[in-house]
């Protein structure tokens, strides 16, 4: 069936099969004292956002990959015991996002809260976060049929504070 195939489709074909979907790049904040590997390049932002009764400063970087985005949010707080509050108000607020509902939810080693949330079109893989007055969350969202198990264990395993 190869030898029916034009030159120019078999080479397209070939360019494809080497092209990787995920290029994974080492990335380290400016913003907030972590590392992490992202699967393509990630883009900035930083906005105010209310996080329950907080309102803070939050740092964003994020790459999306066919409709998959692989997102690191961080915030210093000014009080380290309003940590609780605000992972909190985060988590409801990414599920509140995609209209979902949690799964499952479990505490990682370490003081790390994981994650599962299902919305209509959506899934959201999420660990969330607190060192200090510093508060992180990590996470993965789109469509569920697109995320892969290896990309989250690459992504999650590959986060690391500074």
């Amino acid at each position: 069936m190869m030898r029916t195939l034009p030159p120019a489709l078999l080479l397209a074909l070939a360019l494809t099969a080497c092209s990787p979907k995920y290029d994974w790049r080492d990335y380290r904040s400016q913003e907030a004292p972590y590392s992490v590997l992202f699967p393509g390049k990630p883009a900035k932002q930083t906005r105010m956002v209310k996080l329950d009764q907080l309102e803070v400063s939050m740092n964003m970087t994020a790459a999306d990959i066919d409709g998959v985005v692989f997102a690191i949010g961080s915030a210093q707080l000014a009080d380290a015991a309003q940590a609780p509050a605000a992972i909190a108000a985060m988590q409801t607020a990414m599920v509140n996002n995609i209209g979902g509902t949690v799964t499952s939810s479990k505490a990682l080693p370490g003081g790390a809260q994981e994650l599962d949330a299902s919305g209509k079109t959506m899934r959201l893989i999420g660990r969330f976060l607190t060192k200090d007055r510093r508060v992180y969350q990590i996470v993965v969202i789109g469509p569920a049929q697109k995320i892969e198990a290896e990309t989250l264990e690459t992504f999650f395993s590959s986060f690391r504070l500074l």
